[in-house]
């Protein structure tokens, strides 16, 4: 019989955070709660949507609650991490733009790389491949 501890994590688990796995460059929405100051001149704005995108070097914890990315990207040549609990309510969505082809479930490496050996090559996302069995119409001959 399962614990109410077990039963609550599980009711609280989203659905889709599965298919994030490292080599994904993936845009994080995030509610961020307005501050102390706007919230005295503005009460309609309780919290805004702040947009991160970034490459995914790690995966971390498992498939379960306590399930985290780790989410890097370059700003003005400085290089940022922000590590996200997957099913965090502050975590409005998770979109993947982009899948590279990887062989290693960490990609700790890239953060010293440089040029060439911090490429990644592209994999097509299998959502929005298309079907490779599509008939090709008959050339027409202009003769």
């Amino acid at each position: 019989m399962p614990t109410k501890i077990e039963t609550f994590n599980k009711i609280q688990l989203k659905s889709g955070s599965d298919e994030i796995r490292p080599g994904d460059t993936v845009l994080v929405y995030q509610k961020i709660p307005a501050s102390a100051a706007s919230e005295t001149m503005d009460k309609k704005e309780a919290a805004r949507i702040q947009v991160f995108e970034g490459l995914v070097i790690a995966r971390s914890h498992g498939r379960g609650i306590n399930a985290t990315i780790t989410v890097r990207k370059v700003i003005s040549g400085i290089g940022v991490e922000k590590i996200f609990p997957l099913h965090s309510p502050t975590i409005e969505k998770i979109e993947v733009a982009k899948r590279e082809k990887v062989r290693r479930a960490k990609l700790y490496y890239l953060r010293t790389a440089k040029g060439k050996r911090a490429r990644l090559k592209e994999e097509a996302i299998k959502e929005n491949a298309q079907p490779e069995n599509i008939e090709a119409k008959p050339e027409e001959s202009s003769a």
